[in-house]
């Protein structure tokens, strides 16, 4: 009777923290797309903006907040750039879904996190929600069109 409450129980979580979250198209493609969306909150953290950078296809766009479209690895690069006193603490992507079609995929969802002014001595939050379109570009998924904005 304990095992089958446990076996129950472990199913009903896995259902849980799996439920909200589709995928579709080749495993293989969605984990390289999993990956190089862990990889760029990481470089994000790192306060390694050309390594971000290097995430966006050769003619990789952002669609920032309230600004503009930013389009050529030096624009981009120039935009994620934070000021020396400003770093990245955290920073969490959660894809709601992704869907892989030929040598093009989009994915959509949630993002959060933190940074801390040195300066000042302050933490701030953020979160938001995103569309990423990603294309394949020598066997490998870049950003092609990125869009976000924050959610209060």
């Amino acid at each position: 009777m304990l095992l089958r409450n446990y076996t129950l129980t472990l199913i009903c979580l896995l259902t849980f923290s799996v439920y909200g979250q589709e995928y579709s198209g080749r495993g293989k493609d969605i984990t390289s797309i999993l990956k190089n969306t862990a990889a760029f909150s990481q470089a994000y953290i790192d306060n390694d903006f050309s390594k971000l950078t290097s995430f966006y296809s050769e003619d990789g766009k952002i669609f920032p907040d309230k600004s503009d479209i930013i389009q050529g690895y030096e624009a981009i690069e120039k935009k994620w750039t934070l000021p020396k006193h400003i770093k990245v603490i955290s920073h969490k992507v959660t894809p709601k879904e992704i869907n892989v079609m030929g040598g093009y995929a989009y994915d959509y969802g949630y993002y959060e996190g933190a940074t801390k002014n040195t300066k000042e001595d302050t933490t701030s939050r953020f979160k938001g929600k995103y569309v990423i379109v990603w294309k394949k570009e020598n066997n490998d998924w870049k950003i092609y069109l990125d869009i976000w904005n924050s959610i209060e």
